[in-house]
């Protein structure tokens, strides 16, 4: 397969403009946890329709989780990682064979409400120190990896999950990256087998990828110099505002 022939048809403006948006995305995504699955569709699906985003997304994931692993290993929590990884690889394997599982307006709006619900409901059982155990943690990864396995810009579940586990900061940062590495690779592996990936959606993905992976150590600057209780705060505003947008496409 020729990756440089996956270029053909997009114009150099274009590139310029994924590149752009893809250092962008990794920054807020070293900074919240999550970005690229959120903003990177926004541009890819008028530029080469629908069907190829999810791949894209997966491949290039690798390149900037990597990123972020490597930025904030110190951070990571090994244990939730572990059992994160354990829960929800069977389902992201169902998921991503399936494609466009759980994609309908129905499953958005269901999703979406939860998620919002998360943001309160965690800092009401912060307030009277009850705590997601392992085992909650565990079944949340399980519905995570059937929605993360056929959609891009569902990676935000996963914050809400580590954080009601008591995670915070950057350990929610790395933790998360951790597992969507593991994750992302399934989804490859799968799409791989599935025979969806051309050479325009291998191509676009690299060049994300490249782009994105310095974006995490930029990321770390602001983190690092950033109060845990602000951080915090920006990791639930992204958690609100990743459920309005289910909710939103819901409706469309």
């Amino acid at each position: 397969m020729d990756i440089l022939s996956g270029f053909a048809d997009i114009s150099l403006a274009q590139l310029l403009l994924v590149a752009v948006v893809a250092l962008v995305a990794s920054v807020i995504g070293g900074v919240s946890g999550y970005g690229n699955g959120a903003l990177m569709p926004l541009i890819l699906v008028p530029m080469v329709g629908a069907a190829p985003v999810v791949p894209i997304i997966a491949i290039s994931a690798l390149f900037n989780n990597f990123g972020r692993v490597s930025a904030f290993f110190k951070y990571l929590d090994r244990r939730r990682a572990i059992i994160g990884v354990a829960a929800s690889l069977p389902t992201c394997v169902l998921g991503a064979w399936g494609y466009t599982f759980l994609t309908g307006n129905g499953a958005a709006l269901v999703i979406g409400s939860m998620l919002i619900l998360s943001v309160p409901l965690r800092r009401l059982l912060k307030h009277h120190e009850v705590r997601v155990g392992d085992r909650g943690f565990a079944f949340g990864a399980v519905g995570y990896g059937v929605v993360v396995g056929g959609t891009a810009g569902s990676g935000v579940i996963m914050l809400s999950l580590l954080m009601a586990a008591g995670l915070e900061g950057a350990a929610v940062v790395a933790t998360d990256a951790a597992i969507s590495i593991v994750v992302s690779v399934t989804k490859v592996l799968v799409f791989g087998f599935a025979g969806v990936l051309s050479a325009q959606t291998i191509a676009l993905a690299l060049l994300i990828g490249v782009i994105a992976f310095p974006g995490a150590f930029l990321a770390r600057l602001f983190v690092e110099r950033m109060p845990v209780h602000v951080h915090t705060a920006i990791l639930d505003f992204i958690v609100l505002l990743g459920g309005a947008m289910m909710i939103v496409a819901a409706f469309r």
